[in-house]
């Protein structure tokens, strides 16, 4: 079986490919940056980088499939919990560089990988509502006086296991186990949702404390694409379909409701306004559908299975979406749930309802 070389994040000169014409990166990473990393190599080495872009599991899958076939010469993702697991799986080959070695700490890299990229995992709280005492920590977290005030995700989550790894490494497996315990005795609700269903549970005053990465908030703070989009063109998408009485159809985009008025609405399983709101919806669409308006669901912040789950339990008659690729909800700034956006038949973004909607005070296009 073919092995290849592994970076958290991107980097190429440890390969010995100089002579090569060309690099071929499997990518698990969609950010604008590794494009013009990519970009700027080329230019100064004259090496052609190949992309294969997709989801981590499924370019594992292609890795190990193809075995010694593999074209794969680099393999990039990110998080230290899917470096471990994969590495146990042998498919990596030793690869050493003096100028990676002399650019990158010791305790970010092994013989197998090198990481050039790091993240931070903190605890979120609101300072209006919560006075955190000085020597709050992960470890703290379990202590019984948080009782009921701590959400965090799925133990699932490869976050969550890194930082349980981190744990394990500095405080030893038995203290770990302990801890783990207390934070589910912690627990304010079952885990469910994504990071910034976290942190919008302590906003709603459903927690004190969120474990969450930081990258998440400045998203969801910086407005981007957000209130000020009105007016604009409506950012253009293609979702995979949960529910649609188009029954033969497995993805819909929104070009395809050109000339029709569309309401948007955003959405989420562990959203108890957005529950009452389906239920508003699915009575108003058949009234709405006559003036010339398509209604599009789209559930985000949680895996599918949870989404399908939700639309089981609140059916409706149009079509219901899930942002599996995370970029919907970022592309119009989307902050708070449920968050509704009313679009013109040329698909210009015409209103923005963010918070339990009020059929009464929908404004009603043409």
């Amino acid at each position: 079986m073919k092995k290849i070389i592994l970076l958290i994040s991107v980097f190429f000169t440890l390969i010995g490919i100089s002579n090569a014409n060309e690099v071929n990166i499997f990518s698990a990473r969609h950010y604008d940056s590794d494009v013009q990393l990519y970009q700027k190599f080329t230019a100064k080495t004259g090496i052609k980088v190949n992309v294969v872009s997709g989801k981590d599991k499924a370019l594992q899958k292609r890795i190990i499939a193809e075995g010694k076939d593999c074209i794969a010469d680099l393999y990039i993702t990110a998080d230290a919990g899917r470096l471990g697991a994969f590495q146990e799986k042998g498919m990596f080959q030793r690869a050493s560089s003096s100028a990676l070695k002399k650019a990158i700490p010791s305790n970010f890299r092994s013989p197998y990988w090198y990481g050039i990229a790091k993240r931070a995992r903190v605890i979120y709280y609101d300072p209006s509502r919560t006075n955190p005492p000085s020597d709050l920590s992960y470890e703290n977290l379990a202590d019984s006086k948080y009782k009921g005030k701590v959400v965090i995700r799925k133990s699932s989550n490869v976050y969550n296991q890194s930082l349980v790894a981190s744990l394990i490494a500095n405080n030893g497996k038995k203290k770990t186990a302990e801890w783990a315990k207390g934070m589910v005795n912690n627990m304010a609700r079952k885990p469910k949702g994504n990071d910034r269903a976290q942190i919008l549970a302590v906003a709603a005053g459903e927690a004190d404390y969120a474990v969450a990465n930081t990258y998440y908030i400045a998203l969801m703070l910086s407005g981007k694409k957000g209130v000020e989009q009105q007016g604009a063109d409506a950012p253009a998408f293609t979702g995979l379909i949960l529910k649609t009485e188009l029954d033969s159809q497995k993805t819909l985009s929104l070009e395809s409701m050109r000339g029709q008025h569309v309401l948007l609405s955003f959405r989420a399983s562990w959203c108890a306004p957005c529950k009452r709101e389906a239920v508003m919806m699915e009575k108003i669409y058949p009234t709405y559908k006559n003036r010339n308006y398509e209604f599009i669901g789209i559930n985000i912040w949680e895996p599918t299975s949870d989404a399908k789950k939700f639309v089981a339990q609140f059916p409706v008659s149009f079509p219901v979406l899930i942002d599996e690729e995370r970029r919907i909800h970022i592309d119009y700034g989307i902050t708070r749930l449920p968050t509704i956006l009313l679009l013109t038949p040329d698909l210009r973004i015409y209103k923005r309802y963010e918070g339990e909607f009020n059929a009464g005070k929908f404004t009603c296009v043409g």
